[in-house]
């Protein structure tokens, strides 16, 4: 499949099975669904639902124990865990409830480290980093650490540190769930503005108002896909 290709995500009858004990627990039963280029996704569900184990199906973070995902037309489903990780640091970034930036790190330093992990050279990934930063409108703060940030920032720098690869795929859990409804406001519209560039959007929220802000809501329950609601549709 070609960058111009239409769909990003091809996931057909998706099983995630795990052993607890000597008992079975089936978190996704049978789940398919395909995501288009540029589209803006949330997916929702109780605890329990199989939404976090979907996340990190799409995310490469695990692998189906039946069915086949494809991102961008490569057979997830079948890869081993170094093949994945090479998946997972060039196609997808990642953006969490908890911001998991090093504390003794920049701002700047945070969002430079994939490229570092990728072995870019030092002028370009530090042109990168620049840039991802402009784009999320942290070029005034991106010598302060952490500590020195407030959530809505260190969020931001988070969603720079996501978008540096230029991944294929933006994948975010719970992003506005460590953020008072100001902070959380400006991420969604973050959000926007970034999808309006043209990046494809995953985001797993329990929040109905967050969710509102995508472009279809997919609602998950028992491991199954309850329903999958388009705007406008």
């Amino acid at each position: 499949m070609s960058q111009a290709e239409p769909i990003i995500i091809l996931a057909e009858d998706l099983w995630k099975v795990y052993k607890l004990d000597e008992q079975e627990v089936e978190a996704l039963r049978g789940v398919s669904l395909t995501v288009e280029r540029n589209e803006f996704v949330a997916i929702m569900g109780p605890s329990g639902s199989g939404k976090s184990t979907l996340m990190n199906l799409i995310g490469c973070l695990d692998t189906p124990s039946s069915g086949i995902y494809r991102l961008n037309g490569k057979l997830v489903s079948a890869m081993t865990e170094d093949e994945l990780a090479f998946i997972r640091n060039r196609e997808i970034g990642f953006v969490f409830q908890v911001f998991n930036l090093l504390p003794k790190a920049s701002a700047f330093k945070n969002v430079e480290l994939p490229l570092i992990y990728a072995g870019m050279k030092k002028g370009e990934r530090e042109e990168k980093a620049r840039r991802a930063l402009e784009r999320v409108e942290m070029k005034a703060r991106m010598a302060h650490k952490p500590a020195e940030l407030s959530g809505g920032e260190r969020q931001r720098v988070a969603v720079a540190r996501a978008l540096v690869n230029e991944p294929s795929l933006l994948l975010a859990d719970e992003p506005t769930g460590n953020l008072d409804s100001r902070n959380g406001r400006e991420i969604l519209n973050l959000f926007h503005r970034i999808h309006e560039q043209g990046n494809t959007i995953i985001m797993v929220t329990h929040d109905r108002e967050v969710a509102d802000q995508a472009q279809r809501i997919i609602h998950i329950r028992d491991g199954q896909i309850e329903s999958d609601e388009r705007k406008g549709a």
